[in-house]
């Protein structure tokens, strides 16, 4: 099939923090995703991560690197980005107990999926539900 990546993600939502140690912490304890690589660069900031959750996975690292992804997202905003999870509120109760800022408490939705809405470190929100849509090729 035209497009498949043999069990790779396509899309991979790419955010830059001033502290990318910080959001990967974060990430990995109050949001349950694994941390897949790290490399740092010479002056020990985030050059460059990788973490999954499920079958997805975003890119990040930190800001003022000074590389061309850098450069070109230094005045840009927050971001959001969904997540779907089995367990929502299993999900919530873990993000909650890490004390991430949650800005919607697990709903059910007009659509069929059941959602929560968190804001981390640094702004961007993150949508953690059950909605998955299938995607055709």
């Amino acid at each position: 099939m035209a497009g498949t990546n043999q069990g790779r993600p396509s899309i991979y939502p790419t955010l830059l923090y001033a502290d990318a140690k910080a959001a990967i912490r974060q990430l990995t304890e109050a949001f349950g995703f694994t941390e897949l690589a790290v490399y740092e660069t010479d002056d020990g900031k985030v050059g460059h991560a990788e973490l999954a959750q499920g079958n997805g996975a975003v890119m990040l690292g930190s800001k003022g690197t000074g590389s061309a992804f850098d450069k070109v997202m230094k005045d840009s905003g927050t971001t959001g980005v969904y997540v779907v999870v089995a367990d929502v509120d299993a999900h919530h109760r873990r993000a909650v107990e890490q004390g991430a800022e949650i800005l919607m408490p697990p709903t059910d939705q007009d659509y069929g999926s059941r959602d929560y809405m968190a804001r981390d470190l640094e702004g961007n929100v993150w949508s953690f539900g059950t909605y998955a849509p299938e995607i055709r090729g």
